[in-house]
């Protein structure tokens, strides 16, 4: 099969890359000017999906051709972070969908010319149930913009193809102006970290936010834990039985008063002529780093990589020793 020939202007490779750089620019471009046109319309565009989601309503999002994928990016994200989102494709809309509205919703419609007739046809069936409409396109003089209660402009000068049709710059700038949207309403809600990880609790993500001190620390058999005068002997003896990298030295309370380490060894076989028979309370590390049980494991991986450190107590809110975890197990429980 005969393939078509590159146009002349493309023969020189050296101008692919030149090309594949301008139309990135350009959509750069787009996106610079969409961020300067943010405004008091964004503000109200905000307030109409707050009040939606206050009571109890969703975020409805719909475009047609190569913005109804743009939607579902946008609702998926809104839905990701806490706003609660759907999408509507707006021809099957018109033949029944519709029910999937309610009058607590609001509607998000995406059409670059704002002149969608798909788009456009569906508009007043949304105005006749007083739901809020939150537009999103290339002008403001547009059929969409003056059906809107809260109108976004995507500034986009032109497309990136030859011939100014291919949405390209102006479906980039949407996306980006969604995301942009989705990023304040999860501000203004307060949606934290661990909301986000009760969203995603099957991803690497989610696992990391979930996850706890308490649910990674070894205990029992696998925690070398021992007095203050037992000797740096019984300190190696209970790390190779425990296959831990380190002994924590606890009173007869429990409290954690210090760790002996491969690094406390190392300094005790060059202080005298017994070595193994040093007494932990005199080459122990005393009061070492450590954290409370209830704390998040990022916030583990954060203290480990902080002080460079391979091992760290884990105590209570009394300080007694509870567990402790070691570096070379966070790969194994998927939180690195």
């Amino acid at each position: 099969m005969k393939t078509k020939p590159i146009a002349a202007s493309m023969a020189d490779r050296a101008t692919w890359t030149a090309r594949a750089r301008e139309v990135i620019e350009t959509e750069c471009d787009s996106l610079r000017r969409s961020a300067e046109g943010l405004g008091s319309s964004f503000e109200k565009a905000l307030e109409l999906a707050l009040a939606a989601l206050t009571r109890g309503g969703r975020l409805v999002v719909t475009g047609v051709g190569k913005n109804l994928p743009i939607a579902e990016k946008i609702s998926a994200t809104l839905s990701s972070t806490g706003s609660t989102s759907f999408v509507l494709n707006p021809v099957q809309a018109l033949h029944g969908d519709l029910g999937m509205l309610s009058g607590a919703d609001c509607l998000i419609a995406l059409s670059f010319s704002g002149e969608s007739e798909e788009i456009t046809r569906l508009l007043p069936h949304v105005r006749r149930r007083a739901i809020p409409i939150i537009g999103i396109a290339g002008r403001a003089d547009c059929t969409l913009g003056r059906k809107s209660d809260a109108l976004l402009v995507v500034e986009t000068p032109c497309e990136c193809d030859p011939f100014n049709l291919a949405p390209t710059a102006s479906t980039t700038a949407t996306l980006a102006l969604g995301d942009a949207f989705a990023m304040v309403l999860l501000d203004l809600r307060g949606f934290g970290s661990e909301d986000y990880a009760r969203l995603h609790p099957a991803g690497a993500i989610g696992r990391a936010l979930l996850t706890r001190a308490t649910d990674i620390m070894r205990t029992g058999d696998k925690l070398a834990a021992l007095p203050p005068t037992a000797t740096v002997k019984d300190a190696l003896v209970a790390m190779t039985q425990a296959r831990a990298g380190a002994t924590y030295v606890v009173d007869d309370a429990g409290k954690l008063l210090g760790v002996f380490t491969d690094g406390d060894l190392r300094r005790s076989l060059t202080s005298g002529d017994t070595p193994l028979s040093r007494p932990l309370a005199e080459a122990m590390t005393p009061n070492p780093i450590r954290v409370r049980s209830e704390r998040m494991a990022t916030d583990v991986l954060a203290v480990f990589q902080a002080h460079q450190i391979d091992d760290i107590p884990v105590v209570d809110a009394s300080g007694r020793l509870v567990g402790g975890i070691d570096i070379s197990d966070l790969p194994k429980l998927k939180v690195l």
